[in-house]
């Protein structure tokens, strides 16, 4: 396991793509294990592995987020947010948040709302006289909030990797979303308050009204994707097709603001993200396979039950665990690699493992904020053309925000299992 772990790292230090090293430290270590006679048997375990029907909802949320990148409902989400809440200091701190929450509920990416968000926003904050360094760091904090709310990626992922429900997990991001987004604007309003930021827009219910028409069939998306799958109409994976074929209609037939141009983008954009999640994906079941046969999951879970059994200490060690790896390796990669190691001890630990799901995915959501993957910073500052460095220094109290999310998350298990125990 040791060496193993070595080379993975080494590889993704000589920047070999983090799936690419994945696949050949498992190629390596099945050859020098079990002999070059499993080498047929690899290429059915990675098709196996991706052809799981749970992850079909990947590409197709990925997809739904593209065509709303490429058509208006972006746009008028952020013009909704903005005569909302626009009318405190420092208010489109507040839009961006506000927006990022509405778009989340729709594409389950962090990468897809900092590029669709991004690009309209960062330029008005500019405008405004926002630094570059805070536009982009609370553009990329906000939209980690897809992470922890449905329909999340990382979530169907982790239901797939610890083989649980993955509406039960979408059921329970609620909590952690809404108090992720009270924590984040706690900290823009503490920044606005210091650098004396502008107020956006004045409050004017005619104008509340006439955004939320104008954005009427935008926020009916998350209304009829979450109601489907919550009322047991649609399963995540048909709820993702009914994203994509909400996304096509309201984009083509309601604003007529979509043509072969943007649909021919939006498939070139959501084919080369889910291409990077499904070879990760297939890559992990060789490594995942390997690992279960040596029996690593078992021997680590005895190991730690021999220092501890308090499940809070547990919880403890792996948050410092997964806060690493989240520095270090996509959060697909991270799921992907040390979710099915870990689940023998959380499931011994007596660790609700939905509960443990959302610890998961809100550190990973912090590890994309912090450098040097960092892949949703990256890409706000790629936007906002800022030192991601420098950006990382303005980020640090939005970082701080959500790391007292995961504190609130993991100690209070409520917050996240209250919903799920109400409906299940």
């Amino acid at each position: 396991m040791g060496y193993m772990l070595i080379g993975m790292f080494a590889l993704a230090l000589l920047n070999v793509p983090i799936a690419v090293a994945l696949g050949i430290v498992a190629i390596v270590a099945i050859v020098a294990v079990q002999g070059a006679d499993m080498l047929p048997n690899m290429a059915l375990t990675m098709y196996e592995g991706a052809s799981s029907f749970p992850l079909l909802a990947i590409p197709l949320f990925v997809l739904a987020g593209s065509i709303m990148n490429a058509s208006s409902i972006s746009k008028r989400l952020v013009a909704f947010a903005s005569a909302l809440v626009g009318f405190v200091r420092g208010g489109l701190s507040f839009v961006v948040i506000g927006a990022s929450m509405f778009f989340a509920e729709i594409s389950g990416s962090a990468v897809a709302g900092v590029a669709a968000l991004g690009s309209i926003l960062i330029p008005a904050m500019r405008r405004k006289g926002y630094s570059k360094e805070f536009s982009a760091a609370i553009c990329s904090s906000a939209s980690s909030l897809a992470i922890i709310l449905p329909p999340s990626i990382p979530m169907i992922l982790y239901a797939v990797m610890a083989q649980q429900s993955v509406v039960k997990m979408f059921v329970a991001g609620f909590g952690p979303g809404i108090v992720g987004a009270i924590c984040l604007a706690v900290a823009a309003y503490v920044q606005a308050r210091r650098y004396n930021f502008p107020i956006e827009e004045r409050f004017e219910i005619s104008n509340v009204w006439l955004r939320f028409k104008e954005a009427g069939w935008a926020l009916m998306l998350p209304v009829i994707i979450l109601g489907g799958i919550f009322g047991g109409i649609v399963t995540a994976t048909e709820g993702a097709a009914l994203a994509v074929v909400a996304a096509l209609f309201i984009s083509i037939v309601v604003y007529r603001e979509f043509d072969i141009g943007s649909l021919y983008k939006a498939l070139v954009d959501s084919g080369l993200q889910t291409a990077v999640v499904m070879l990760l994906v297939a890559a992990s079941y060789l490594i995942g396979g390997f690992l279960t046969e040596a029996q690593v999951p078992q021997k680590l879970a005895m190991s730690i039950a021999s220092v501890t059994d308090n499940k809070y200490l547990i919880l403890l060690m792996l948050n410092i665990a997964f806060l690493l790896l989240g520095m270090f390796l996509h959060s697909a990669a991270a799921i992907i690699l040390v979710v099915p190691i870990v689940m023998p001890i959380v499931l011994a630990a007596g660790i609700d493992p939905v509960h443990f799901g959302l610890v998961v995915t809100l550190n990973l959501a912090i590890g994309q904020q912090t450098p040097p993957v960092a892949s949703v910073l990256i890409a706000a500052c790629s936007i906002a053309k800022s030192d991601i460095w420098e950006t990382t220094k303005v980020n640090l109290p939005f970082i701080a925000a959500l790391l007292a999310l995961l504190l609130i998350c993991t100690y209070l298990p409520g917050i996240s299992l209250f919903l799920v125990h109400i409906f299940y």
